[in-house]
């Protein structure tokens, strides 16, 4: 009897999905709940499992685009299970030999590989120019026959350093892509957050020497203590969620006629994955530990990266974080991740002189921008809160209370 395996639903606004690919093929034989494909939503990429064990029979093919509840295979469950294929007698000979001789294979490899190591198929003046010059020749195309390396390809390697292996010169080829339905989302989300919201950003700057001297003198106990790294995003996740408490305007939402305000701060981490920008969201930072937060960020951008986010885990947040700084941005303006209705830009360290006092000194200075919904966020708001997230930053003890210790003591 064929089992039919169908798209399953896997949230109430997705309504079509794309098979990326199989991971068993046509004939194969599977057994129950191993991963048999790999589906793409609009928002995340998930997997489809066998629901019993069995032939699979595919219908959809990779890059189709199917409906919640399509049926992209069968199973015959009432198939038999193959029986592992016995060696041949040549190939059980084969491995005796081997087995009883190791160490006059392990004598043949090594050999083999010097072999292959020295023979560069290239003629005498090109090999001459390749030593002379120190070039890789991974880095030259050969032109020659058999795959041999000419004179001119290694001038031409030389003259063009930034082409491209394997690239012909002056090429003009285009290469259409099918856009997948996350990258469809993300420009559908980004057109609509410029048209639908009154954005605008505010920018300041950070001294980071706090927080730089705090990781270098704790980061060795705190990774013994907690067993993960104390880096950046667990300080500005703690002065974002003291300072929307002090101004809650900044992590509300506009909802129709009414604003919405959050008494919890859901923090959304803007993350590159391999197929796009996803933001999974830290549920309730405001009662995390820094040890807490930096495992979430480590758990949320490994499972990114793995393309294993799940829809629960992308789905909501009240305020968002982004780091263009570890791809080298220096200052940017990002876009709010609506429904929300702001977010933040942390940017690249920058040594630069800065007065203090009157005098000109040497800092590690950040800037960051806060873009929000001038609809329901007025200047006042955006720039005190900005204000208040540096102030923090620059002072991290404040980050225990929320406020400046001394006056946390005195009750001001």
């Amino acid at each position: 009897m064929a089992i039919e395996i169908k798209v399953p639903s896997i949230g109430e606004s997705i309504t079509e999905v794309t098979l990326v690919k199989w991971i068993k093929q046509n004939g194969d034989y599977v057994e129950r709940d191993e991963v048999i494909a790999e589906l793409e939503s609009e928002k995340a990429t998930f997997e489809i499992n066998a629901q019993q064990a069995g032939i699979l029979t595919t219908i959809a093919k990779e890059g189709d685009t199917l409906k919640i509840g399509d049926v992209a295979c069968t199973i015959d469950d009432t198939a038999a299970r193959p029986e592992k294929a016995e060696p041949k007698p040549e190939e059980k000979k084969e491995k005796i030999k081997k087995a009883e001789s190791p160490k006059a294979e392990e004598s043949k490899e090594p050999v083999q590989n010097k072999e292959e190591k020295t023979d560069v198929k290239a003629t005498p003046v090109a090999a001459a120019i390749l030593a002379d010059k120190k070039v890789d020749v991974k880095n030259i195309t050969p032109s020659g026959s058999n795959g041999r390396i000419l004179k001119h390809d290694v001038l031409d390697a030389l003259s063009n350093p930034g082409r491209s292996i394997g690239q012909p010169m002056f090429s003009r080829d285009d290469k259409p892509e099918k856009m997948s339905n996350l990258r469809k989302t993300i420009s559908r989300r980004l057109v609509e957050a410029k048209n639908t919201t009154a954005m605008l950003t505010t920018f300041n700057e950070v001294d980071m020497s706090a927080i730089m001297e705090l990781r270098t003198k704790y980061k060795e106990v705190f990774k013994k203590q907690h067993e993960v790294n104390l880096g950046f995003m667990s300080f500005f996740t703690k002065a974002v969620c003291f300072g929307v408490q002090e101004w809650p305007t900044v992590n509300a939402m506009i909802d129709g006629e009414n604003i919405v305000h959050h008494n919890y701060c859901d923090i959304s981490i803007a993350v590159s994955a391999p197929k796009g920008l996803v933001v999974p969201v830290i549920r309730n930072a405001e009662s995390l530990s820094m040890a807490e937060i930096e495992k979430k960020v480590v758990e949320l951008a490994t499972k990114a990266k793995e393309n294993k986010l799940t829809i629960e885990e992308m789905t909501g947040g009240t305020f968002t974080i982004t780091n263009g700084g570890v791809f080298g941005s220096l200052m940017s303006t990002p876009i709010i991740n609506i429904p929300q209705s702001a977010i933040l830009g942390m940017h690249k360290i920058q040594e630069r002189p800065v007065a203090i006092n009157g005098q000109v000194v040497i800092k590690p200075m950040m800037y960051v921008a806060l873009s929000y919904d001038h609809r329901i966020i007025d200047g006042r708001e955006s720039v005190s809160f900005l204000v208040r997230v540096k102030e923090m930053l620059e002072n991290p003890e404040q980050l225990l209370f929320g406020k400046d210790p001394m006056k946390a003591l005195l009750e001001i």
